[in-house]
């Protein structure tokens, strides 16, 4: 079980039952600082409306795989972010650790799933012949990879749970966990070199691109969502990056305890990441392709 050596006593970390405000040292919890009621409040507000708006836009432009991934990653994040709210008033609350923790962590992963899906809208805009692979195949090969990164996230932060209420290290869940993170940058840093090779590919083509969408490729909301997809993916390869220090460094480490970092390069990374993708939503930006594709489903299904 993790120790602290604080004025000449051993203090565990579990002792929430033992230890409050008026009686332990904040050196004594799990954080070393007093989670910012404030900030944290904030960021549960910006999710929350965040959400909203998500729903709105994938009911609207009937974008439901792109709607599902931002759904489960506002809620994860909202219940992360409740609770350090919950440790704003008990630091030394085990659960309260846990929950913020577990949910944080894989929150992003459903976020990157969202993204994922739009790299196959983006081929399908230029035509699929323009692509090394068929554009179906970017879905499956960077949903599936997600997948398991969510997984080893979600079963290293079950583990290191499960071991911490048993007052053991939680050192092998943590492991996992940052197994399944560095999985995620390693997804990321593909999905960013492929987008860059197929941009070049796009950049330096010869040949006549799919006519159908020439309109869509030419208009400002199409760059601006191209731009914003990008900006999106490299904040959260920021934020995942310094997540898999945090976790190298264990739940004792030194960044773990640093608030400000925590905000600057978990909280504004994944908050912007996500409000980029309210303003240039795919639906709005793909509303033409949507469309399109939507009418040849009905005439496919006329004719049938």
């Amino acid at each position: 079980m993790p120790e602290k050596l604080i004025d000449g006593h051993n203090l565990t970390y579990w002792n929430s039952i033992d230890c409050n405000l008026d009686i332990c040292p904040l050196q004594a919890s799990f954080w070393d600082y007093r989670p910012s009621l404030a900030l944290n409040c904030l960021l549960i507000a910006l999710f929350g409306l965040s959400l909203l708006s998500h729903i709105g836009q994938g009911i609207k432009y009937k974008t439901w795989g792109f709607l599902i991934s931002m759904f489960f990653g506002c809620i994860a994040e909202i219940v992360g972010y409740g609770g350090r709210v919950w440790a704003y008033s008990q630091p030394f609350e085990m659960n309260a650790f846990l929950m913020q923790i577990c949910c944080l962590t894989i929150a992003p992963a459903f976020l990157c799933a969202g993204i994922y899906l739009c790299l196959s809208r983006i081929v399908m805009v230029f035509g699929a012949e323009t692509s090394r692979i068929p554009p179906k195949a970017y879905t499956y090969i960077f949903v599936t990879c997600d997948f398991i990164s969510l997984c080893l996230q979600g079963a290293g932060g079950g583990i290191a749970s499960t071991l911490s209420q048993d007052n053991k290290d939680p050192a092998n869940g943590n492991n996992i966990m940052l197994a399944g993170l560095g999985f995620q940058v390693f997804t990321l840093v593909l999905f960013i070199c492929l987008c860059a090779e197929y941009a070049y590919r796009v950049k330096t083509s010869t040949q006549e691109f799919d006519a159908t969408h020439a309109k869509l490729r030419a208009s400002r909301k199409f760059r601006a969502f191209l731009i914003a997809l990008s900006l999106s993916t490299i904040l959260i390869l920021i934020r995942s990056i310094y997540r898999v220090i945090e976790m190298a460094q264990g739940w004792s480490g030194a960044l773990i305890k640093n608030q400000t970092l925590f905000f600057v390069l978990e909280g504004i990374m994944v908050i912007l990441a996500v409000l980029v993708l309210n303003v240039f939503h795919p639906g709005f930006c793909f509303r033409e392709a949507y469309a399109k594709r939507l009418q040849a489903e009905k005439d496919t299904d006329s004719v049938s």
